[in-house]
């Protein structure tokens, strides 16, 4: 990202700045809300015109009809089976609302509204002139990142992560006293290159962060992103995205069918899981290696990474009926014991309250008739 890769200690990782040094330090301050990170594995789509709320309304998982200025939302655009395709943050200011994606699927999540414009007034864009800088509310980082976001309409662009909580329409399935994602105030300005650069010019050099830093207090959040749990199969039960981008009393669209009949009277095929890793090797799995349970195969890591605290963490989608106790996941360089937290457990769903039918008694003979 300009302006930032040019810092001292910047390591690049593409286009993308994975860290500046000090990879821990740069959580723990992020953490604090001491500093924040450019998001260069993220992009903005811009969709502008007066029908645009309804609209989208209307083609995604997430109810925008009266999304009001400077309100945060996430929304999923799923196939007609329910499998999610795409994911964005949401902010509106009123006159366009700016989807937050993630870079590789920034230009297809484009490319598919616009196909499904048919008649409505709007326009899509992937805006390429626009930067992404990640932050956590209620330190040093808001003040410093806060007042640089673009606002186009009057409205600053700042994305407020629902994942702290439970949104209208939603359900969460982690059955725990406190979830950790209540603990991460997550926000993403959205910031013009000239700002972005007079934002670098003014930070104090302990004030940055890389992606591998967002990357792992988003993991020990338990927030899914998809980049990392999403696959051809995935559906929002299995990472309990149901939390924060399901609304499941708004009207149709398309995959409402398979949501509402898995919630209601199913359970997902698969469940998300927080695995906390045997460190002592000094060796982390890479997404995609098998986690094992015994010697049968039981699911995949999806997202790795060190946490300043936590250690070596990640998230697995692994099958419904997988084992609740401990785990190993199988990798290049060897296995890693893996301690498992459930965070969907294996009876999620079937939450509707359908009475059974009597059964229907035979019909009498006519032997009992005449008895």
């Amino acid at each position: 990202m300009a302006g930032f890769a040019d810092l001292d200690g910047a390591v690049l990782d593409g286009a993308t700045v994975a860290h500046f040094g000090d990879a821990f330090r740069e959580q723990r301050r992020l953490a604090a809300g001491s500093a924040v990170v450019p998001l260069g594995d993220r992009a903005v789509v811009e969709v502008a015109g007066p029908e645009r709320l309804g609209w989208l309304d209307s083609i995604t998982s997430q109810a925008l009809g009266r999304l009001a200025a400077g309100e945060s939302t996430e929304l999923l655009v799923l196939d007609p089976q329910g499998h999610v395709e795409h994911a964005a943050g949401v902010v509106d200011d009123g006159a366009s609302t700016w989807l937050i994606a993630d870079a590789a699927d920034a230009e297809a999540l484009a490319a598919w509204l616009t196909r499904m414009k048919f008649r409505t007034h709007a326009t899509v864009e992937v805006r390429a002139d626009l930067q992404l800088i990640g932050f956590v509310d209620g330190g040093s980082a808001a003040a410093l990142a806060g007042p640089v976001a673009a606002a186009p309409n009057g409205v600053p662009l700042v994305w407020s992560d629902p994942w702290q909580g439970v949104s209208a329409g939603g359900h969460q399935y982690a059955q725990v006293a406190a979830h950790p994602g209540a603990a991460l105030a997550w926000r993403v300005a959205i910031v013009e290159t000239d700002a972005v650069d007079a934002l670098v010019a003014a930070l104090p050099a302990d004030a940055v962060a890389g992606v591998l830093a967002a990357e792992a207090l988003r993991i020990a959040a338990w927030r899914p992103r998809w980049s990392g749990e999403v696959d051809e199969r995935a559906l929002p039960h299995e990472s309990d995205w149901i939390r924060t981008a399901v609304h499941l009393n708004k009207g149709c669209y398309r995959g409402q069918e398979t949501v509402a009949k898995v919630h209601n009277l199913g359970h997902p095929p698969r469940r998300l899981a927080a695995l906390h890793l045997d460190g002592s090797d000094a060796v982390l799995p890479a997404p995609g290696d098998a986690v094992f349970a015994g010697e049968t195969e039981v699911g995949r890591v999806t997202s790795v990474a060190r946490h300043h605290e936590e250690g070596p963490i990640a998230l697995a989608i692994l099958a419904r009926r997988a084992p609740e106790g401990d785990l190993v996941v199988r990798t290049a360089d060897g296995d890693i014991a893996a301690a498992q937290q459930v965070i969907v457990p294996a009876d999620a769903g079937a939450t509707a309250d359908v009475p059974r039918l009597t059964r229907l008694s035979r019909r009498p003979s006519a032997q009992d008739r005449r008895s």
